[in-house]
C-alpha cells in the first residue's frame, strides 16, 4: 500500500511538474543560438554586477515636520578669529526672547597670530574649494552626512612654525547654550556691560584706529558637535576694508535629526546670507562696527535617515535582469530566425525556377524534361 501511495504521489506530482523536460535528441542547437545565448549570459553578468553595485549603496531620505520641542536649549560652537588684541573686543549674545544678555563668558579668549601659517592655509584653501563645490553640487551633502565620525578632522590645524611674531589677534572659540529662538550672537569693541534696559560695550577707551573687525571664521555651528560635518560658514575670511567697518550674517537654522550607519545625532544645519558696509554717520550709514550673526530659528524639523535596498528587493529585481533577457533575447532570435527563413526560402524558390525548352516543331516549352532510362544512353 505503501508503494501505490507513494507512486500515486509521484505520479500527481510529474503532472503538475510546469517545466517539462524535453528529451536531447528533439534539441536542435545552431550557431545563431549560441551566438545569442552567449550575448544573453554576458549582458545578465554584466547587470548583475550593476545591480549589485546598487544595492550595495546607500542614500540619503529626508523628511519634514513641526519642530515641537521648544524648550531645550541651542547649542552655539563658536571659533572666531578677529584681528584686535583680545583687550580691545567683546562678545555676547543678545536673547530676544528678553532683554537680558546671556553671557558670553563660557567662551575662551586666546591671543594668537592672524596670518597663518603655510599648512594652515592650505587647509583653509581645501575648505574653500568644498564650500564652492557644495554650493553648485547640494547631492555632496549627502557624502559629508555618511562620512561623518569617519573622516579626517574639519578643524584648523595647530601652526607647524614657531613665529617669533608677537600675537596680533584674538581667537574667540568655545560653545554657548542659549534659548531656542532668534538671537544676535556679536563681536565688537569693548566688553559688554549689562543692564536692566539692555546691555553696552565699553568702547570709550579704544581708538578708532585701532578697530579691525577683519576676521576668520574657522568653525561655526549649531546643536551637537560632529565631526567631519562641514558648515556653511567654516574657513570663511573676510578683510576689512575700512576702521569702521560692520559685518553682517543673517542665518537660518534648521533643526536636524541625523540617523545614519554610523551615527546618530541631533543637530543642526543653517543658510545663511552675507552683508558689509562701512559706517559712516555723515553718508547715513548709522550703525557701530564689528560683526553680527543674526540667527532664526526655523519651525521646521528635517530628519535625515540613510535607507538601503532591501535584500528581498534586490532579489526580485534580479530575477526580472535574467528573466526578462532570456525572453527578449528569445523572442529576438527567434524572429530573426524566421525573417531569415523567409529570405532563403525565396532564394531557394528562384534557384528552382522552370526553363524553357525548344521543340522539333520550333515551338517551346516550359516544363523540365521527362528524365528516362533512354535518355541517358
Amino acid at each position: 500500500m505503501r508503494r501505490l501511495n507513494r507512486k500515486k504521489t509521484l505520479t500527481l506530482m510529474k503532472e503538475l511538474d510546469a517545466f517539462p523536460k524535453v528529451p536531447e535528441s528533439y534539441v536542435e542547437t545552431s550557431a545563431t543560438g549560441g551566438t545569442v545565448s552567449l550575448i544573453a549570459f554576458t549582458t545578465i553578468a554584466f547587470l548583475t554586477i550593476m545591480e549589485f553595485t546598487v544595492y550595495r549603496d546607500t542614500w540619503m531620505k529626508y523628511e519634514y515636520e513641526v519642530d515641537k520641542d521648544f524648550t531645550s536649549k541651542l547649542r552655539i560652537n563658536i571659533d572666531i578669529t578677529v584681528a584686535m588684541r583680545c583687550q580691545y573686543v567683546g562678545a555676547d549674545v543678545l536673547d530676544l526672547a528678553e532683554t537680558m544678555v546671556a553671557s558670553a563668558d563660557a567662551l575662551i579668549y586666546e591671543p594668537v597670530i592672524f596670518e597663518l601659517s603655510p599648512q594652515q592655509k592650505e587647509w583653509q584653501r581645501m575648505l574653500q574649494v568644498i564650500q564652492s563645490r557644495l554650493q553648485e553640487e547640494h547631492s555632496l551633502q549627502d557624502v559629508i552626512f555618511k562620512s561623518a565620525f569617519k573622516s579626517a578632522s574639519t578643524a584648523l590645524p595647530p601652526r607647524e612654525d614657531n613665529s617669533l611674531q608677537s600675537p596680533d589677534a584674538c581667537r574667540i572659540h568655545g560653545h554657548l547654550y542659549v534659548n531656542k529662538v532668534a538671537g544676535n550672537f556679536h563681536i565688537t569693541v569693548g566688553k559688554a556691560i549689562p543692564h536692566p534696559r539692555g546691555h553696552a560695550h565699553l568702547a570709550a577707551l579704544v581708538s578708532h584706529e585701532s578697530y579691525n573687525f577683519s576676521h576668520r571664521i574657522d568653525h561655526l555651528s549649531f546643536g551637537e558637535l560632529i565631526p567631519g560635518i562641514i558648515n556653511p560658514l567654516d574657513g570663511t575670511e573676510k578683510i576689512a576694508a575700512d576702521h569702521n567697518q560692520m559685518f553682517q550674517y543673517f542665518i537660518t537654522v534648521v533643526p536636524t535629526k541625523l540617523h545614519t550607519y554610523k551615527i546618530s545625532a541631533e543637530t543642526h544645519q543653517f543658510s545663511v546670507t552675507e552683508r558689509e558696509r562701512v559706517i559712516n554717520h555723515a553718508a547715513g550709514s548709522h550703525g557701530v562696527s564689528g560683526i553680527f550673526m543674526k540667527y532664526d530659528i526655523s519651525s521646521l524639523m528635517v530628519t535625515v535617515t540613510e535607507e538601503h535596498m532591501p535584500f528581498w528587493q534586490f532579489l526580485v529585481r534580479l530575477c526580472g535582469i535574467i528573466g526578462g533577457i532570456f525572453s527578449t533575447t528569445g523572442i529576438l532570435h527567434g524572429f530573426g530566425r524566421f525573417v531569415a527563413e523567409v529570405i532563403f526560402c525565396r532564394f531557394r524558390l528562384g534557384s528552382h525556377r522552370s526553363t524553357s525548352v525548344p521543340l522539333p516543331d520550333g515551338n517551346t516549352s516550359n516544363h523540365l524534361p521527362l528524365i528516362t532510362d533512354n535518355s541517358t544512353h
